[in-house]
């Protein structure tokens, strides 16, 4: 595999990884898949994004199409109703596949619609709900802000007793900080600054910074039926 992006070792920059295990399945199996189904959309003149390897495009005069693969599921987008019929009707002669109808729900991302004003909305307060119970943190306090104003984090602040080390290995920190980060990424950019900071901390994560950690599912809980708007001039954020 490439070396992952921000990872890349200096100096040996043209080297590959040795992927040692797959999240699930055997290792071999996704890299087939991939370069199966690589192989045979290419072949509708569907064009690879550089950038973004699991999203394709097809471009017809004015007309335009998107491929978004997911694992094994499929997303299209496009502003060509007969365009999208026709790919997905190719596909389904490629692979067996069902149509499964206008998307809404992906990858813990819900996905709503307003056609009239134009606005197309995601939000993750599902996923955000199982996070809290993950980390027993559903009947906790809902947090003003993200941060609280004025804390400060350094690494002075990290474990330095065998009690304190003990205490700390058993708090599943960066495991947390993960779980927050796929919210940054898809729908909530709101908590990235606080995010940023307590993700420098997960080799040598103290109470404080658990604690800092903490605040931002707190303040997840209140606002996690806030989604993330697109389209129409509105605003960025909105409550549902």
């Amino acid at each position: 595999m490439d070396q992952p992006e921000g990872f890349t070792a200096v100096g040996e920059e043209q080297k590959i990884c040795h992927l040692q295990r797959s999240i699930y399945g055997l290792k071999q199996a996704s890299r087939s898949w991939n370069t199966h189904f690589d192989e045979v959309v290419r072949d509708y003149d569907l064009i690879k994004n550089d950038y973004d390897l699991c999203v394709y495009k097809k471009i017809s005069g004015s007309s335009i199409a998107y491929l978004v693969l997911c694992v094994d599921d499929i997303l299209l987008i496009g502003n060509d109703v007969k365009m999208l019929d026709d790919i997905k009707a190719w596909l389904s002669t490629q692979f067996s596949m069902k149509d499964m109808g206008e998307a809404s729900y992906i990858l813990g991302i819900k996905i709503y619609r307003n056609r009239s004003r134009r606005l197309l909305g995601l939000t993750q307060s599902s996923y955000i709900e199982k996070v809290l119970k993950r980390f027993k943190m559903e009947h906790s306090k809902r947090g003003l802000h993200p941060m609280r104003h004025g804390i400060k984090l350094s690494k002075k602040q990290s474990p330095k007793t065998d009690k304190e080390l003990k205490r700390m290995s058993t708090i599943p920190y960066a495991t947390a900080v993960g779980s927050i980060q796929y919210v940054v990424q898809c729908t909530r950019p709101d908590v990235a600054y606080a995010l940023s900071v307590t993700s420098r901390y997960q080799a040598c994560a103290g109470e404080v910074h658990w604690r800092a950690v903490k605040s931002i599912l707190k303040y997840l809980k209140r606002t996690k039926d806030m989604f993330l708007i697109y389209g129409g001039g509105e605003t960025d954020t909105g409550r549902l």
